[in-house]
């Protein structure tokens, strides 16, 4: 465990953005506001930006690819990351063990993930990727550990302000 870790500078998170290859997002509470509605059938229903998928959408010819890793099997989720182009895992019970199995079979180093998450269930992960991302709403443990914390709420828009700053610092890369 790395422990807490201090916010970095403009330049020093910038260096970092510049090497990531993956970034990996959890669902509920990234792309969503974390709160679901659930109809009387069962089904649920979820609150998403859709500013969120043209900044995938500009995040990809950057060289950088995304998916989801979710605790949760819903069906909303796998919907929505089939619009997104999203790869998507779902039912990762232990996410830091999917995760190195997933990056063991893609070749990708830790070095070079980014990991976006909000809750507990993401700390393992955040504290082992390169660069830990979390939204403005996160847990506080997960803020503590995070090198970037987003101005924005999850669901809120805030993978479009990751994808963003990724964008900006590959941009100034030299």
């Amino acid at each position: 465990m790395r422990g807490s870790r201090h916010r970095l500078d403009g330049s020093a998170l910038g260096k970092l953005l510049r090497k990531i290859r993956l970034i990996v997002f959890d669902f509920d509470g990234v792309f969503t506001d974390n709160r679901v509605l659930v109809g009387e059938d069962g089904s649920e229903y979820v609150f998403c930006s859709r500013a969120d998928g043209l900044g995938l959408a500009n995040l990809r010819p950057r060289g950088v690819d995304c998916m989801v890793l979710s605790t949760e099997t819903n069906p909303v989720v796998a919907k929505r990351c089939e619009k997104l182009k999203l790869e998507c895992f779902q039912g990762c019970a232990d996410k830091w063990k999917s995760l190195r199995e997933i990056l063991r079979n893609k070749k990708i180093d830790l070095t070079y993930v980014g990991y976006v998450g909000n809750d507990i269930n993401d700390l393992s992960c955040m504290e082992n990727v390169g660069v830990a991302i979390c939204v403005a709403d996160a847990a506080p443990e997960i803020k503590a550990v995070a090198h970037l914390v987003t101005s924005r709420r999850g669901g809120e828009g805030a993978v479009r302000e990751i994808c963003e700053h990724v964008i900006r610092a590959k941009n100034t890369e030299k």
